[in-house]
């Protein structure tokens, strides 16, 4: 789920603090926390997945009227301004209703490091025989058993297809669309 949640191909993770503290996710839109720690030091490391290098982002927090202590107590060992707003009088923007699909989907190819893959060979059996552009394919990630390849959600099936039917580095290869959980 990591893996696809950066090749965004996912659009929610929820995780405890441990496992916040630890990603590393380029371009995190909002952080959202259902609860308030005591602690000001892991709020600052919950919020701090999002907004990074100069990017936008929401660090959302919701609390109830008991846990407005912490929120003051996090507010002054930060030096921010807090804005409040009941949970009733947010709106949904957008598409309300509708699923959130992520732009991407990853495909699962069932080889990795230990057969010599690469991401380039990746990338040029998706931009050569089987015709995408680059501007297409996202994240590659090779371990040693697996390959994850991000691509863009409309050609997925055309590229899972294409893949299955031709060959990376002169090898027939299995791949698989790792499915959406929400749509």
């Amino acid at each position: 789920m990591l893996i696809q949640f950066a090749n965004r191909s996912c659009s929610i993770l929820v995780a405890t603090d441990v496992a916040a503290r630890g990603l590393d996710i380029d371009q995190l839109e909002a952080v959202i926390n259902v609860d308030i720690t005591p602690d000001s030091e892991v709020h600052v490391h919950r919020i701090g997945r999002t907004g990074r290098v100069d990017q936008a982002g929401w660090a959302l927090s919701l609390v109830s009227s008991n846990q407005k202590g912490r929120v003051a107590n996090i507010v002054k060992a930060l030096g921010v301004e807090v804005e409040w707003q009941p949970l009733s009088e947010l709106q949904a923007a957008g598409d309300a209703g509708k699923p959130l699909l992520p732009p991407m989907a990853t495909l699962l190819i069932l080889g990795g490091r230990k057969e010599k893959l690469r991401p380039g060979d990746v990338l040029g059996a998706l931009t050569g025989e089987a015709g995408f552009g680059k501007e297409q394919i996202g994240k590659i990630n090779v371990t040693d058993t697996s390959t994850y390849v991000a691509v863009e959600r409309g050609i997925a099936q055309d590229a899972l297809r294409k893949l299955s039917a031709g060959t990376i580095k002169g090898k027939k290869v299995k791949v698989h669309l790792l499915s959406d959980v929400f749509s």
